[in-house]
């Protein structure tokens, strides 16, 4: 994701009468047949091609004939972030949009397959962050995926709280920011996130920005949809993992003040920073300026509530929209508990996501 091929020419053999003149003691080639207008037509057509094309081979690289990937992964590489926008968009006006590195194709692949059930994968636009997981995602779904330069160079699932984490999680608020930029809605999820439900009915009128609580506690099931009371920290504890907005100067300034907060807030070994605390400094910040909208938390639970709190699970059952697998740390610790809960779906149905079965 080359064959070298020969070409035999044939040769045309016309009968000894039609070639020679019978009248003469010596053979005569007939000029009439070798040079008719057909003949001329094609040795005209040749030359033509030859001079057009001259230029332009000679200024391709060898690879470009012996290995077509190259080229292909050429495009990929210059595909930009408002093509891949307008692609997976297709003439309407929401794109839903993960970031992935190669080590979590397999939550990628599972995602995909919840939202493939909910008949919205076409609206998804994977942001490649490493080279590997755009030739792997475009080679199976084409146009499916973007890179946006600058890529990091490692290919590692980071643990959370670690510096790659911190430069990985980073990055969003740029892209989404972009997108929004772009004039599209825009959500986002984590991939270790399964869809059970639509969420879209849930995302009703024109606020600028949605989102979900993190916290386990148990809210009553008609809970007001504002941004809750601070905590013990003085910043409330929204999940940065589901995000939904509108291309308004609400969601903008989120996002210009997500980023801010980012800067000012850097990674260091004495403060193992993420996005989460400065996402929702950002919420704290622009509360007065901005239409925030609380998602139910019933259908929008926390790991720490869906997977800890059997009780409420039960009481709250046909309610359930998107679980996120959070509140526990670990690539195999996560497969495990969707495992426990049936939800990893890509070992029995691969065949429903548009990448098929992913090599081990």
């Amino acid at each position: 994701m080359s064959s070298t091929s020969s070409l035999h020419q044939r040769s045309l053999h016309k009968p000894y009468n039609l070639l020679f003149h019978k009248s003469s003691s010596k053979p005569s080639y007939s000029i009439s047949m070798l040079f008719n207008r057909t003949t001329l037509l094609l040795l005209l057509a040749l030359l033509i091609l030859l001079g057009v094309f001259s230029p332009w081979i000679a200024d391709r690289p060898s690879s470009f004939f012996t290995n077509p990937r190259v080229s292909l992964e050429a495009k990929w590489r210059a595909y930009t972030l408002p093509e891949a926008a307008a692609f997976v968009a297709n003439n309407g006006s929401t794109v839903i949009v993960c970031a992935v590195s190669h080590p979590y194709l397999p939550f990628l692949n599972n995602w995909l397959i919840s939202i493939v059930r909910q008949k919205h994968h076409e609206k998804v636009l994977v942001i490649a962050e490493d080279y590997a997981t755009l030739y792997t995602v475009n080679g199976r779904w084409p146009g499916h995926a973007v890179l946006i330069p600058p890529a990091p160079d490692d290919q590692v699932a980071h643990k959370f709280g670690s510096q790659g984490f911190f430069n990985f999680t980073s990055r969003r608020p740029r892209h989404l920011l972009q997108i929004l930029e772009l004039g599209y809605s825009v959500m986002y999820n984590d991939v270790d996130m399964v869809w059970l439900a639509d969420p879209f009915p849930y995302l009703k009128g024109k606020h600028d920005v949605y989102f979900m609580d993190d916290m386990s506690a148990v809210k009553p099931l008609d809970h007001p949809n504002v941004l809750p009371p601070p905590g013990k920290k003085g910043r409330t504890y929204i999940c940065s993992c589901m995000i939904y907005m509108h291309p308004t100067p609400g969601a903008k300034l989120v996002m210009k003040k997500w980023i801010e907060e980012l800067e000012a807030q850097p990674w260091s070994k004495a403060k193992k920073a993420n996005d989460q605390p400065a996402f929702n400094w950002a919420l704290n910040k622009t509360a007065g300026q901005v239409d925030l909208y609380l998602l139910p938390q019933a259908a929008f639970p926390t790991g720490g509530l869906y997977f800890k709190n059997q009780t409420w699970v039960e009481e709250t059952k046909g309610k359930h929209v998107i679980i996120h697998n959070n509140y526990i740390l670990g690539f195999e610790k996560k497969i495990k508990r969707f495992h426990d809960y049936n939800l990893w779906l890509v070992d029995d149905h691969f065949s429903e996501s548009p990448l098929g079965k992913l090599p081990d």
